[in-house]
């Protein structure tokens, strides 16, 4: 069953452009000039009760404005919507019990209230009775391993261990779906993988509908088996996550960092992106990356990560060899 759906979605805005200076200024007093922007373009999606959907593009593609008329922030402009069977635009108190929303730079705890005050809050906003309230608070605060912070002032917690809270209030009442914007942002490595191995397990035991939108391609390949891609306001991919990075992601990115100035010379299977003494960042097909580390072990570094693509590189090419692709 479907618990999303749009047909020709689209939302246009309409923008002042104003003339430089004090005269323009003037001028826009009595006469105003505007421009139409389209920030999403006649979208179609479906998303299936259960999924991980990975939400992907450059900055100022769209991903934004779909989440926000997806939750009934903004109305479209055209077409059809519909989330769990209702318009979001209406804003209905059923509606709104049944999803929630986090933003990995937008907080929505109260920094000067403990981590279990803020629990109980949101179960007076969410009308939970006591015995669901207790079954979701200690499932999920032991899901997270975050008894001993129940008692802490939020403002004194890590920005992992802040997240951790942000997403058990936005579980709290048990939503059928979640729209995840950025959740690993700022986040360090081990945190970051212990947010994502949180996402899995509540996406495989609650079954929760999670649509993720995300910048970072270990987000998107760990969690997501379907990927849409968003450019311009306008769909350009729909399918398997692992058939996107197989048809398009052509390259890794290696960094070695040095405790000593050190040389490494130039490779046909390689090409150098940055060349410090104490740093090297080295881009190499895809196919070619194991090979090319074991090379590049040999000089000894003391630290050794492996990227891959940005993804608005993997958007560009998109674009360049066919444009739209549907899987």
């Amino acid at each position: 069953m479907n618990v999303i759906e749009t047909n020709q979605l689209t939302k246009t805005y309409r923008r002042f452009r104003k003339q430089e200076g004090i005269l323009g200024s003037v001028k826009g007093l009595f006469h105003r000039d505007y421009e139409e922007k389209q920030a999403v373009s006649q979208m179609d999606l479906s998303v299936r009760g259960g999924e991980f959907v990975g939400l992907i593009g450059p900055n100022g593609a769209g991903k934004t404005t779909l989440v926000k008329m997806l939750t009934g922030i903004i109305a479209p402009t055209s077409g059809e919507i519909s989330v769990l069977g209702y318009y979001p635009n209406k804003l209905e108190n059923d509606f709104k019990r049944q999803y929630a929303v986090v933003m990995g730079q937008k907080s929505q705890l109260f920094f000067e209230l403990t981590a279990e005050d803020t629990l109980h809050l949101f179960r007076q906003i969410y009308g939970l009775s006591d015995k669901e309230y207790r079954y979701n608070r200690d499932y999920f605060v032991e899901l997270f391993g975050v008894k001993e912070l129940m008692d802490v002032q939020v403002r004194t917690l890590s920005l992992g261990e802040r997240m951790k809270m942000e997403l058990i209030v936005a579980l709290l009442h048990n939503p059928k779906i979640l729209f995840l914007d950025e959740p690993t942002i700022g986040l360090d490595a081990v945190a970051g993988r212990q947010v994502r191995k949180f996402l899995k397990e509540v996406n495989e035991e609650k079954g929760t509908t999670i649509l993720l939108t995300s910048h970072y391609m270990e987000d998107i390949k760990s969690l997501c088996s379907r990927c849409v891609v968003v450019n311009h306001g306008s769909k350009i991919y729909d399918g398997a996550t692992e058939e996107l990075f197989d048809r398009y992601q052509k390259n890794k990115r290696i960094t070695l960092t040095f405790e000593r100035p050190e040389k490494i010379a130039p490779n046909s299977e390689w090409r150098i992106l940055e060349d410090t003494a104490y740093k090297k960042i080295i881009e190499v097909p895809r196919e070619k990356a194991g090979g090319s580390l074991r090379l590049l072990l040999e000089h000894n570094p003391v630290d050794v990560t492996i990227e891959e693509e940005e993804i608005g590189k993997i958007v560009e090419r998109i674009y360049r060899e066919g444009g739209r692709w549907d899987a």
